[in-house]
C-alpha cells in the first residue's frame, strides 16, 4: 500500500484524516478513493461559468466540506475561501481563485492516482 505517511500535509493530513476514521487505515483509504467520484468540483467550476453564484456558493461549500473531512488541508481551504467569496456575492473575487482551487485539487487528484496505483 502507498506510504501515507510521507504525503505533502497541505495535500492531505495523514494524521488528522487517520484519526477521524478510528485509525482504520484501510477505511480510511477506501473513502479517499471515493473522492474521485464527487462531483462538487466540476459543479463549481461550471456555475462560476454560467455565472450562477447561489449555485456555485452550494458546490463550493460541498467541496470544502468532503475536502476537510477527508483531510485534504489546502484543496478545503482554497474551497472555504471560495466559499465565503460567492457567500457574499463576489463572483469576480471566486473566479480569481479558480487556478489556486485547480491546482490544488490536481494535487489531491495525483495523490489518489498513486493511492490507486498501489492497491
Amino acid at each position: 500500500m502507498f506510504d501515507l505517511k510521507n504525503v505533502d500535509r497541505k495535500v492531505l493530513d495523514y494524521e488528522t484524516g487517520l484519526g477521524r476514521f478510528m485509525g482504520k487505515e484501510t477505511l480510511f483509504v477506501k473513502f479517499l478513493m471515493k473522492f474521485v467520484d464527487d462531483k462538487s468540483f466540476q459543479s463549481l467550476k461550471e456555475q462560476i461559468e454560467n455565472g450562477e453564484c447561489e449555485e456555485a456558493f452550494k458546490a463550493a461549500h460541498t467541496l470544502k466540506g468532503v475536502a476537510a473531512n477527508l483531510a485534504f488541508d489546502e484543496l478545503a481551504k482554497v474551497a472555504g475561501d471560495i466559499t465565503e467569496a460567492l457567500r457574499a456575492q463576489k463572483l469576480e473575487e471566486a473566479i480569481k481563485q479558480l487556478p489556486v482551487l485547480e491546482e490544488a485539487y490536481k494535487k489531491v487528484q495525483e495523490l489518489l492516482v498513486k493511492i490507486k496505483g498501489e492497491e
